[in-house]
């Protein structure tokens, strides 16, 4: 049955409910961090990795028509002094904001915590939780994932990544899934909301790579002739412990040439 959110003054209208739920892939941000970008249209991925430094904030999406955006905070591996290695980096905070409804969203590995103007809510990944309001549906699989869908807008799917508790290298992390991306309008931008878009993007000249079952190719998109490699990543809607493979083109140097200008251009300074 239903039950309302006993003792909070702003819980009229929300209700609670157990949730169970089932999703698809579309656009993806996860691992260090890995984008996957659906292109239904020619029936494949487009995959690149963003190498920012840890605490930058990245800006996902932003949509002014809808007053929806998303940011993402990146935690490091713990590294010792004597790493050489490039850092590789995670998602550890987003941040969901819908101004025309004065929501805030913010997640991180250990809760979750809405604010709707001045007051707030907490959850952590322990609930088991389905949140109703009109404008808004906030789902919470215990130890797996969370899914929000806000008004007619887009849904979003955070997969909770829980790493092996005595692993010394990094700790827990989140990925970001952007399903039906479609609702949201023709003036949606970001790392990943510019490809909500229809993208067109030609394949030449496939030829062996420096790993044999990853060949390289070039690729002509918005203009731009870039070296590419066939490979997979790894996708965590189905399976979020072990993931399953998508196969994409792989765009190198932080996306350059696929990417309207530089993913410096991207990174803001505050998560809401």
């Amino acid at each position: 049955g239903f039950f309302h959110v006993p003792g909070e003054s702003w819980s009229e209208g929300w209700e609670l409910i157990p949730s169970h739920s089932s999703i698809c892939v579309s656009n993806v941000v996860d691992g260090n961090p890995h984008f996957i970008i659906d292109i239904p249209e020619q029936d494949d991925h487009l995959c690149f990795n963003i190498y920012a430094d840890p605490g930058e904030i990245l800006k996902l999406i932003r949509d002014p028509s809808t007053g929806i955006t998303v940011n993402g905070q990146l935690i490091g591996n713990k590294q010792s002094k004597n790493d050489v290695q490039p850092q590789n980096s995670y998602i550890g905070r987003l941040g969901i904001l819908n101004e025309e409804l004065n929501l805030k969203l913010e997640v991180t590995p250990e809760k979750i915590i809405l604010h709707n103007g001045t007051k707030q809510m907490t959850f952590t990944w322990l609930d088991e939780v389905t949140l109703l309001h009109p404008t808004l549906t906030l789902k919470i699989i215990r130890k797996k994932s969370l899914e929000v869908s806000m008004g007619e807008g887009a849904t979003f799917v955070i997969i909770l990544h829980q790493t092996w508790r005595r692993n010394p290298k990094h700790g827990d992390f989140l990925g970001f899934y952007a399903l039906d991306s479609h609702r949201l309008s023709e003036h949606t931008h970001g790392l990943l909301g510019q490809f909500f878009h229809p993208i067109n993007f030609t394949i030449l000249e496939v030829h062996p790579g420096s790993t044999p079952e990853k060949p390289d190719a070039t690729m002509i998109v918005k203009n731009h002739q870039l070296t590419v490699t066939r490979g997979w990543q790894k996708d965590y809607t189905e399976n979020s412990k072990h993931g399953t493979n998508v196969p994409c083109w792989f765009i190198h140097n932080n996306a350059e040439g696929l990417i309207d200008s530089t993913y410096t251009d991207y990174v803001v300074s505050s998560l809401f």
